[in-house]
């Protein structure tokens, strides 16, 4: 049986800096331009909440990104 190092992919992002970059937007602003909470965008800010691709694109248009400018996906080591 694998270990948990072994099976873990990873989702980063870089909403908290764009938001800093785009004049200390609020995540309640970022959620109001794409229909979440505030408390969600927390979520995936923190890494604690993978959004839809849809809401990922939502969020990168935002900001003027492409959707991996923004996000970052690392698959499981082995994968590939």
């Amino acid at each position: 049986m694998p270990n948990e190092s072994q099976t873990s992919e990873t989702l980063t992002n870089e909403v908290r800096l764009l938001r800093f970059l785009a004049g200390d937007m609020t995540q309640q602003e970022l959620g109001r331009r794409v229909g979440l909470t505030r408390q969600t965008i927390a979520a995936i800010e923190q890494g604690r909440y993978s959004p839809s691709l849809e809401v990922a694109f939502r969020i990168a248009w935002v900001f003027g990104k492409r959707i991996d400018e923004v996000f970052t996906w690392t698959p499981a080591e082995g994968q590939g």
